[in-house]
């Protein structure tokens, strides 16, 4: 029942029951008293406690006044206890042996070794790739130390100060004010000269500061003449140009050993110091004797030579301060110019992007480029022209093709994509990285005398489109990708079956390869793994399309000798050999469960070829072994193999990596081609029907 304020003074202990404890004692009620005795306060007191709480309550609730029945009201509060929340649980990864599951996880433990232990050797386990779903990105927080800052400072008094503010003061004034002053000077009429007595020690100390000092600014001007004398011969063309051919005298004096093994010439010795010839009959006995022990040893070395197995040597490397820490992407070797090779820098991922490059490298100067074009955007292709073999065409990640003149100086391209307008019809900038450049020669009449030269680019937009450079770079697609299912095929307008519809109509180009012969014929790999055959005349529908890949394909090479068989490479960890006319694979190598980036064909047989993935670099020769490479050149710890290339008229490799060099290796101890011809040799291996003429 609810008690009123007069019945809480008489009854103290009863209102203490209802707020606080049920006990009443003396001490309880003396206390009580005392508290009602403590509150009766003086009224000025009182008086302005009840204007403070006044002007609280306006401030919050203005207009609301309280009565004496809402003091009155009693108001309950209740405690309860709320929910636990658990912020964070880590499950025990141990059980006690005493506990009831104790004896089933010690049998789960040991069929987990037997299972471990059988699986090594065992023909019943094979690893496969399956391609998932990625999961949704999460946004994780992680709350890191506090960052400890330090406060260093340096103790400067007001004469360093006024020296360093004034230094730059004194060294700009000009020595021909300091000249005229001194003049001034020194320049006294005859008269007063003989009017002062030669005795006067002063004059003659001030006559002798003034000629020292003349001289001082003297030599100072022949100096300042010098210094400007010699920087003008710095910054001169013929010193520059001087400069590049000593540059390359030193570089081919330091690098002679492995430029001659790079061109299979003859390393050259350096003569021994002749000594005085004063020996005896027994020393020159000594000699010969030597002499004739060097040359059996030559001779061993020589058959051990032969005996060991084919391997690659490393030579040198193209990498400079610039390309450290770059991803090669691409390489391309100058038509004209064999010793000239194109490099671009620059990552594969969206998310991994940072500047690009693209550099000249020369193998006169293996330790600095002879061009770098940079650019804020990756490189991920690069190619020499044909017709012009000083044009060199870039193509970035953002979708722009650039084209410089690598003859000039000048780091401004000739020709970019990115200036020209924009059309409904063709754009002039491709909407996704260009994954690959190539220059292609292709017949103008009926004849074949006249050709002309087109610039093919391949993007992630699904579109393979032409440059040709007229006036400026037009351009005309010649093919735009389209996503394909399994049942359907683009041969005769064939629909395609109900249920089976795609999110993009557009398929990802990847990479492309024309037919050596029959330049109007392209092959071109997609991001859904599969290779179609296409041709220049057509642009709505495939020749033929080849599956047997499970990941985008990554490059398409065709045979240099048997133009009916060509190679591709993918993510799904496999190379596979295929015959043009059969859409099925011919072969198909797994060596490894890395990602392969890369394939070439050796210039010099048919049957050897290179293919880069992640961890290592492996040279195939098909007449040897399909099942086992030639040779593996593992890559270091944390660096991927990323592109290969092959010399043009030498037996060496160039391969790329991950981190900005370009290894030259040369291929050592490889076995010698076979009498009946490079040409014999595919066509006994793959039958046949691989023949074409040409």
């Amino acid at each position: 029942m609810p008690i009123s304020p007069v019945e809480n003074r008489k009854q103290p202990s009863l209102a203490l029951s209802v707020f606080g404890s049920s006990t009443v004692s003396k001490s309880s009620m003396s206390t009580t008293e005392s508290i009602a005795e403590d509150l009766e306060e003086p009224s000025y007191k009182r008086e302005g406690l009840t204007s403070f709480t006044d002007l609280r309550v306006v401030r919050k609730t203005p207009g609301k006044i309280v009565t004496k029945e809402d003091m009155e009201k009693i108001v309950e509060i209740i405690l309860t206890e709320t929910e636990t929340l658990r912020i964070f649980n880590l499950p025990t990864v141990l059980i006690s042996v005493e506990a009831e599951e104790a004896a089933k996880v010690i049998q789960r433990n040991k069929d987990y070794e037997n299972l471990c232990r059988n699986r090594l050797g065992n023909d019943l386990y094979v690893e496969r790739m399956m391609q998932t779903i990625n999961g949704a990105p999460k946004n994780k927080d992680v709350q890191c130390d506090k960052i400890i800052k330090e406060d260093k400072g340096i103790m400067s008094t007001a004469w360093d100060l006024y020296d360093s503010y004034n230094a730059l003061e004194l060294a700009s004034v000009p020595a021909k004010q300091s000249i005229v002053d001194l003049s001034t000077k020194t320049s006294v009429p005859p008269k007063d000269q003989d009017q002062r007595g030669p005795g006067s020690t002063v004059e003659k100390n001030s006559e002798a500061s003034s000629i020292m000092e003349i001289e001082n600014v003297i030599l100072a001007k022949m100096h300042d003449d010098q210094e400007d004398h010699s920087d003008a011969i710095l910054k001169s063309e013929k010193f520059q140009q001087d400069l590049f051919f000593m540059e390359r005298v030193l570089m081919e004096n330091i690098f002679q050993p492995k430029l001659a093994a790079y061109r299979q010439l003859p390393i050259l010795k350096e003569p021994e110091p002749e000594e005085p010839e004063d020996f005896s009959e027994s020393e020159k006995i000594e000699e010969i004797e030597e002499e004739f022990k060097k040359e059996e040893e030559e001779i061993e070395i020589g058959e051990e030579q032969s005996i060991i197995p084919a391997n690659l040597e490393r030579l040198w490397s193209f990498s400079c301060d610039l390309t450290k820490g770059l991803n090669v992407s691409s390489l391309a070797w100058n038509k004209t110019n064999p010793d000239l090779l194109a490099v671009g820098y620059g990552h594969f991922g969206f998310k991994e992007q940072k500047k690009g490059l693209a550099c000249c490298w020369s193998i006169k100067n293996p330790m600095w480029p002879e061009r770098i074009y940079q650019s804020p955007y990756g490189v991920t292709a690069v190619d020499f022209s044909i017709g012009a073999p000083n044009l060199l065409a870039v193509g970035y990640h953002n979708g722009t093709i650039a084209i410089y003149n690598v003859q000039s100086n000048s780091n401004i391209p000739v020709l970019d994509s990115s200036s020209l307008p924009c059309f409904s019809e063709s754009p002039q900038k491709h909407l996704g990285p260009v994954w690959q450049l190539q220059w292609i020669e292709q017949d103008r009449g009926t004849t074949g005398d006249d050709k002309r030269e087109i610039l093919v680019s391949i993007s992630a937009d699904g579109r393979i489109s032409k440059w040709v450079i007229r006036k400026g770079l037009d351009c005309h697609d010649l093919m735009r990708l389209k996503r394909t299912t399994f049942g359907s095929n683009k041969r005769g307008g064939e629909k395609e079956k109900k249920g089976e519809a795609l999110i993009s109509r557009q398929a990802p180009g990847m990479c492309f390869a024309f037919h050596p012969k029959d330049t109007n014929i392209y092959l071109a790999g997609t991001e859904e793994g599969h290779i179609h055959k296409c041709s220049c005349s057509y642009n709505e529908q495939y020749l033929d399309t080849y599956r047997g890949h499970k990941g985008p394909v990554y490059k398409i090479a065709w045979n240099p000798f048997c133009h009916d068989v060509f190679l591709s490479c993918s993510a799904d960890w496999g190379v596979i050999i295929w015959q043009q006319e059969n859409p099925k694979p011919f072969l198909s190598f797994y060596p490894t469960t890395y990602v392969v980036y890369d394939v070439a064909w050796s210039p010099k047989s048919s049957y050897i070829f290179a293919a880069a993935n992640e961890s290592r670099v492996e040279i195939w020769d098909l007449h040897i072994s399909t099942l086992d490479p030639l040779i593996v050149n593992v890559a270091n710890p944390g660096i991927k193999f990323t592109t290969v290339l092959f010399a043009k008229q030498t037996d060496c490799l160039l391969v790329g990596d991950s981190d900005g060099q370009v290894a030259v290796y040369e291929l050592r101890n490889m076995p010698a081609a076979l009498d009946s011809g490079r040409r014999d040799m595919i066509d006994t291996l793959l039958g046949p029907s691989s023949n074409q003429p040409g």
